[in-house]
C-alpha cells in the first residue's frame, strides 16, 4: 500500500520545489493566485455581479445560473469558485496533488470564459469591419483569457511530469 501512495504522489510536481526552468513556474502559480483573489473577491460586489451578467446570460454553458441564483447569487457562486481555485493554486506550492487541481481548475476557468468570444453579442467590432477585428469591451477584455489560459496550461503540465513522460 505504501507503494501506491508514493506512486501516485511522485506523479505530481511542485514548481517552488523544482530547479531549472521549473523554477520559473512558480511565477506563474503566484500571478494566478493573485488574479484569482481578485477576481474572485470582486464577484462579491453588485458592480462586478452586473458587469459579468451579459457574458452570464449570453452563454450556454453558465445560463442557468441567473435562473436559478440570480445575477448577483450566480455571481456569488463564480466568486467562490475563483477564490476556491486561488486556495488550490496557493496550497499546490507545498501539496504536489493540490498544485495539479489548482492548474486544472483555472484551465476550465479560462476555457468557460473564451467561450464568451463566441457567445457574447459586441466581440466583432462592426465599425472596424467586423470579425477580426474586435471591441475594446468585450473583445479585448475576454482576448486576455488567452494567455490566462496558457499560462494554466503551462503549470498543469509542469504539476503532472511524470505522467505525460509516461506518454512520450
Amino acid at each position: 500500500m505504501a507503494s501506491t501512495n508514493q506512486s501516485t504522489s511522485s506523479e505530481f510536481a511542485v514548481a517552488e520545489k523544482s530547479s531549472g526552468v521549473y523554477a520559473s513556474q512558480a511565477l506563474l502559480r503566484w500571478s494566478l493566485v493573485i488574479v484569482f483573489l481578485w477576481f474572485g473577491g470582486m464577484k462579491f460586489t453588485g458592480y462586478e455581479a452586473h458587469g459579468i451578467a451579459p457574458f452570464i446570460a449570453n452563454s450556454p454553458i453558465m445560463s442557468w445560473l441567473h435562473a436559478v441564483f440570480g445575477i448577483q447569487g450566480a455571481s456569488d457562486v463564480i466568486g467562490t469558485l475563483e477564490l476556491s481555485t486561488a486556495v488550490a493554486l496557493a496550497a499546490g506550492a507545498f501539496v504536489p496533488v493540490l498544485s495539479a487541481l489548482g492548474a486544472a481548475m483555472s484551465v476550465m476557468t479560462y476555457l468557460i470564459t473564451l467561450t464568451f468570444f463566441i457567445t457574447t453579442p459586441g466581440v466583432a467590432e462592426a465599425t472596424a469591419g467586423g470579425f477580426p477585428a474586435i471591441s475594446a469591451l468585450p473583445g479585448q477584455f475576454l482576448l486576455k483569457d488567452l494567455v490566462l489560459l496558457a499560462a494554466s496550461l503551462s503549470l498543469l503540465v509542469t504539476s503532472l511530469p511524470n505522467l505525460f513522460s509516461k506518454a512520450r
